[in-house]
């Protein structure tokens, strides 16, 4: 994992963990960063909790501006 990748993924670790989710670095390869997202739970507020497509909009959003060598995200 590189820094940006790392400073990426440190970003959305951020906004998931205040709702008990995580985020884990898989792979990149040939710019493609697979990243696993393990969801939190919420249940006074069960909407706060970021779904995986929001999470895959905020890391394809932040790779675009500080990792371009990402090209492509997968969600697992």
């Amino acid at each position: 994992m590189n820094s940006e990748v790392k400073f990426i993924l440190d970003n959305i670790q951020g906004v998931v963990s205040s709702e008990g989710g995580s985020v884990e670095f898989v792979e990149l390869n040939a710019g493609k960063l697979t990243v696993r997202y393990n969801k939190g739970r919420n249940d006074e507020c069960p909407e706060c909790v970021p779904d995986n497509e929001l999470v895959n909009l905020m890391l394809k959003n932040s790779a675009s501006i500080y990792a371009p060598n990402v090209t492509d995200v997968e969600l697992i």
